[in-house]
């Protein structure tokens, strides 16, 4: 019954009140599948469900939940009822969720809270958004070194539900230093020698990163070495926390977002596209745009300080568009394929002479290609085969420049220590437009 249970159907359980029916349809299916089915419901409704069942259910599928529903039912949920929901979410989550939400309420729902959880929720806030400790969880399986495998495992099985993970088995002292690491795998495979300590199980040359890294950075440390998680400690080597693999995916996913509204020259969205109002979403695309139409107007004029050639060779109109598209589109795939070879470490700053060198050639030859076309298409409209010229010397030129412009305006960034993504494709074809208007005219008087 419950595989077929439509919305429908809920809102009658909910109108009816059939806590019953509301419990079943909570723990029927897995909590990511029941998330699905109450995705048409508004949040207070969802939460109305969620209030049937148990407290670890209720975590389990609120976490699979929208993250504007999510933050709707904090903003209009009782306290009372809220707390224990956000003491049993993982550290992580509800800081993030919470970071959401506006300090009132915050502050309303901390002070039920038991002790030890509030403490840790403050802790984590402290940190500052984007760094390794606003992502990492403290809910850390940690054992010390004279712990045996049987004990060890003993105290797995006794404390698993509390830990984000138990893929990896932390070793340290007495004083909370990272000493090092044991894997489930290792403890199963030595069940037949139980006495056996984590002290000599244990590796102990670690790759840790420290709470105040870039979170970007830990992201692309844990996916080059291909971690399930990466132990964050302080200055003192001191085991503060862990990031897991799921946190490591949502910062990619966040990072390749941002990037992909600055490449489209778009200040990042802070909430969902829905959830941004109509006049914060316009203001965050306006700026860009006002840059980028200043650059228009640059080009107009550009175009308007050649007005009397253009006047005398009036069939040279007809190709501005051909010349400037050209340049432009080679420029952006120029500049995409750099920053993300940035963004991926696949190049360096220090690279930028061998880029440079790749991408002449590459202009060169992409240059040549369109220019043999654009002299076919010129030789139509050309009073005469020679003045045709104009177009494909021009279309080499800009090429050339475009992919040069390309690649060296995200490096320039990246070398300032800017993000590279902020040189978006936009801007670098805004660029291009006024050059190849220059060297169009250039070209023609020359020729011409």
């Amino acid at each position: 019954m419950i595989n077929t249970l439509y919305l429908p159907e809920i809102r009658e359980m909910l109108e009816a009140k059939d806590a019953d029916g509301l419990r079943e349809f909570c723990v029927a299916l897995h909590a990511g599948r029941t998330a699905e089915f109450m995705e048409g419901l508004e949040p207070l409704e969802a939460w109305e469900v969620l209030q049937a069942t148990d407290n670890a259910t209720r975590v389990a599928i609120f976490g699979f939940l929208g993250q504007d529903t999510q933050v709707e039912i904090l903003e209009k949920g009782e306290p009372a009822q809220l707390a224990p929901l956000i003491a049993e979410m993982p550290p992580d989550d509800r800081v993030d969720l919470l970071n959401r939400i506006g300090p009132p309420i915050v502050e309303a729902i901390l002070a039920l809270i038991p002790t030890e959880e509030r403490r840790d929720i403050l802790r984590l806030r402290a940190y500052p958004e984007g760094t390794a400790g606003s992502v990492m969880t403290t809910e850390v399986a940690k054992f010390p070194e004279s712990l045996t495998v049987r004990a060890a495992l003993e105290a797995l099985g006794r404390h698993a539900q509390g830990f984000e993970t138990i893929y990896y088995i932390y070793i340290v002292d007495e004083e909370n230093h990272l000493c090092g690491l044991v894997s489930t795998r290792q403890l199963v495979s030595h069940i037949g020698k139980p006495d056996v300590t984590l002290g000599e199980l244990m590796e102990r040359e670690l790759v840790t990163v420290t709470a105040t890294d870039d979170r970007e950075m830990v992201a692309a440390k844990v996916a080059d070495f291909d971690f399930l998680a990466i132990p964050v400690v302080d200055a003192e080597r001191h085991l503060v926390g862990i990031i897991t693999h799921d946190d490591v995916i949502d910062v990619l996913q966040e990072e390749a977002t941002e990037d992909a509204h600055m490449a489209g020259a778009i200040e990042p969205l802070e909430e969902s596209y829905l959830a941004t109002r109509l006049i914060r979403l316009t203001r965050l695309r306006a700026g860009w745009l006002t840059v980028l139409f200043g650059a228009a107007l640059l080009t107009a004029l550009a175009l308007q300080s050649y007005h009397d050639s253009l006047q005398k060779i009036a069939w040279l109109v007809w190709f501005v568009p051909l010349v400037i598209s050209s340049g432009g589109n080679t420029g952006s795939q120029s500049a995409t394929l750099i920053i993300r070879a940035l963004t991926t470490k696949e190049i360096l700053p220090k690279d930028w002479f061998t880029v440079v060198w790749r991408e002449l050639l590459i202009g060169a030859l992409l240059g040549a290609f369109l220019a043999s076309i654009g002299y076919l298409a010129a030789c139509f409209l050309a009073p005469t085969p020679a003045a045709a010229m104009v177009i494909p010397v021009t279309l080499v030129l800009v090429v050339m420049c475009g992919t040069l412009l390309g690649a060296l305006l995200p490096l320039m960034f990246q070398s300032m220590g800017l993000d590279p993504a902020l040189m978006s494709t936009p801007f670098v074809a805004g660029i291009i437009d006024i050059v190849g208007i220059v060297l169009y005219m250039n070209v023609a008087t020359w020729l011409l």
